[in-house]
């Protein structure tokens, strides 16, 4: 069974907190092989923000987004969501704890080519068992600007219009928290920038949390903070994050590595 979050206080998330992680640790490989991705990671994230989160080739940002949302299991540590604690329980109470309350954002989309835009969309109320409710799916795609492509498949939508169709499916289910990895990774300029604000107004407007790993200084710097890894540990943090500055940061990551954040 999944905690509630109580048990423990020390290890609770507070009321104002989307996601907490504890002294999380993740370890790939055996023996000499053995790459900790993850190492004792401390960290807390207050509802109704915007984190990126960014890091060198390596340094287990991708690892901490999968721990963190639940799609793959730490070795040590406790990984809290919307004060609910991700131990215990088997896969298939993940899964539904998953559906219920989060969203993802992947760099390659994620859609199914045989499926239309709108059918896209609805997927994860399908899978989850849920009442498809035609008008919120309908002001959904409105919101990300598909209202005019609910017949689509994804062959037929530029690479901006599909991540767009993502986005629409991370949040119609409407989640407490959305994951993003790497969202604008694929795409040019103009749809990278319409992408992040649409996970601004995700924020905003919706109240969501939103935490997005990212490269990109510039993608980062519509996030009102960025946390920073370095061999699998935070290494600081930039609240109001200017592309310049998270630049800099990043060209000194692992210069004086802190044990938390």
């Amino acid at each position: 069974m999944l905690g509630t979050g109580r048990r423990g206080d020390r290890a609770a998330a507070p009321a104002a907190e989307a996601l907490r992680l504890v002294k999380v640790t993740k370890t790939y490989g055996t023996a000499e092989n053995a790459v900790r991705a993850l190492d004792g990671v401390t960290l807390g994230l207050s509802r109704g923000t915007f984190t990126a989160v960014m890091g060198p080739s390596g340094s287990g940002k991708s690892t901490l987004l999968q721990c963190a949302a639940g799609l793959d299991r730490p070795d040590g540590g406790i990984v809290s969501v919307d004060g609910t604690e991700l131990t215990g329980g088997g896969e298939a109470e993940l899964t539904r704890f998953r559906r219920g309350r989060v969203g993802f954002v992947f760099q390659e989309y994620n859609l199914l080519d045989t499926l239309t835009v709108a059918q896209n969309t609805v997927l994860p109320l399908k899978l989850a068992g849920r009442r498809v409710d035609r008008r919120r799916v309908r002001e959904v795609l409105d919101s990300v600007g598909l209202g005019d492509r609910l017949g689509h498949r994804p062959d037929q939508l530029s690479g901006g219009q599909r991540q767009r169709v993502a986005i629409a499916r991370a949040l119609v289910a409407e989640p407490r928290l959305v994951f993003a990895d790497e969202p604008t990774g694929a795409l040019d300029t103009r749809s990278a920038r319409q992408v992040l604000l649409l996970l601004q107004d995700a924020v905003r407007v919706h109240g969501r949390t939103v935490v997005m790993v990212t490269h990109d200084p510039v993608a980062a710097s519509y996030a009102d903070s960025v946390l920073f890894l370095a061999d699998g540990r935070l290494a600081g943090r930039m609240d109001g994050p200017r592309p310049d500055a998270v630049a800099e940061r990043l060209a000194h990551l692992g210069d004086d590595v802190p044990s938390g954040v």
